[in-house]
């Protein structure tokens, strides 16, 4: 099939190549000149495991392309939406303005048995608005969630755990049959597909990454108290994991969530309610929100404990001229993304307290800068660490999970570690001369 992508960010650029690589002819558009000179000439503007491979592939077959040209989508059966809906600046809504403005680009474009697909997550009542404007032309609307996990996003693209079609009740089977024309290798592998009305897909987005969100909220909050009563939270969310009923996953303390959807997506949907005059019904969401952003004052805490004080100066800062080793600053290890990254707040927060910061992240350095440009920056493990009086993990990455402590404590000053993730032996650092200070351990 001939299919268009609006929008080649994050969402937008994975969906185009994995498109590509299904057999189908795709064309990515984004006003962003630099990001599509980049990604035509086979680079990525960001990190993502396996991106570059199909991405390449799917070049040098001819049936990808990218343009900053709207009308290059003419005569595609299936149009995306692939934008982004970050978090308004005023309000914890949702910015719906490039959602509203690529279907203004494509409406000129489009005719009777066209589909256009919005795989953007948008507050519930937003297909339904868009779909007038879209019908007006002859062509139909579908809604398309997509549920991609950072790290794993080309995996989940080309064979997703689950595909959810939000369709018109009238046009309904023939749209359906349309995405699973654009989804037959997945379907025929023996992927679940739920078609149901627009709300319904709407909700399922938001409603899933609330779920997790208050997951790894819970966990936080088991942290707090076992911190203060001197249990082992790790040890808690093994015993409770064991209930099939709970599960393991998503039950790990730590500094908690952020990236660019969770977030965001928990605040929009709380401000959606609001509108609706349901707020009541996820008003636990507000505090799932404020459990998670503690925990990286909880970080923030254990590095300013770990010194006495006593050399400090009247009036000077609770961490002055302290040398502090980051290691990570993504939001989350196989990632190059720090929005409402935890690692890269704590790392902020401590160089506002008078730190002397050295971090290094595997694949955010230049993105992080770009943020907080005032740390040190550094090109390994090594430099970061070198002479630094405490190391804090922000970022789980394999290289860190595997750091030998009896090797790094020959290069700091003082053989102090707060691991934000608990993604490190306890017994292992403390063997080797380390004092290691977990969360809710």
């Amino acid at each position: 099939m001939k299919i268009s992508v609006k929008g080649c960010g994050y969402l937008g650029a994975v969906h185009a190549a994995a498109m590509a690589t299904l057999g189908h002819e795709v064309v990515g558009v984004d006003p962003d000149a630099r990001k599509i000179e980049l990604l035509q000439s086979g680079e990525t503007p960001f990190f993502e495991p396996g991106l570059d491979e199909i991405l390449r592939a799917g070049l040098a077959s001819g049936r990808l392309s990218f343009s900053t040209e709207t009308e290059r989508a003419a005569g595609a059966q299936v149009h995306f939406i692939a934008v982004g809906t970050p978090q308004s600046a005023d309000s914890g809504s949702a910015d719906l303005s490039y959602v509203r403005a690529a279907i203004a680009d494509l409406l000129p474009l489009l005719g009777p048995d066209q589909l256009v697909v919005g795989k953007s997550t948008v507050p519930v009542g937003t297909a339904a608005e868009l779909a007038r404007l879209v019908s007006e032309t002859g062509a139909r609307l579908a809604w398309n969630p997509e549920f991609l996990r950072e790290g794993f996003a080309v995996q989940d693209t080309i064979a997703p755990d689950r595909l959810v079609y939000g369709v018109d009740r009238e046009s309904g089977d023939a749209d359906a049959a349309v995405l699973d024309a654009v989804y037959a290798e997945a379907l025929a592998a023996g992927t679940p597909r739920i078609v149901t009305d627009y709300a319904t897909a709407e909700l399922v987005k938001v409603a899933a990454n609330s779920f997790l969100a208050t997951k790894i909220s819970f966990i936080n909050a088991m942290s707090e108290i076992a911190e203060t009563v001197g249990a082992d939270v790790v040890t808690l969310a093994d015993a409770i994991g064991h209930d099939e009923r709970i599960g393991r996953k998503f039950l790990g303390a730590g500094l908690g969530f952020g990236g660019g959807c969770l977030p965001k997506d928990i605040r929009a949907f709380v401000a959606r309610a609001e509108e609706l005059g349901t707020g009541e019904s996820v008003a636990f969401l507000k505090q799932m929100d404020e459990i998670n952003l503690r925990r990286r004052q909880r970080v923030v805490d254990l590095v300013v404990g770990s010194f006495d004080g006593s050399d400090l100066g009247d009036g000077a800062t609770p961490l002055a001229g302290r040398s502090v080793a980051m290691l990570g600053l993504s939001f989350k290890p196989n990632s190059d993304d720090v929005r409402d990254s935890p690692a890269l707040d704590v790392a902020a927060r401590l160089h506002a307290l008078g730190a002397v910061v050295s971090a290094y992240d595997p694949e955010t350095n230049r993105n992080a800068a770009a943020r907080v440009p005032d740390l040190r920056y550094c090109d390994s493990v090594e430099d970061a660490v070198r002479g630094a009086e405490i190391v804090v993990l922000g970022t789980e990455w394999l290289e860190f999970r595997e750091l030998d402590p009896a090797g790094l404590r020959t290069q700091v000053e003082r053989a102090v570690i707060v691991d934000g993730r608990n993604a490190l032996d306890p017994d292992a650092w403390r063997g080797a001369g380390w004092t290691y200070h977990g969360m809710g351990r």
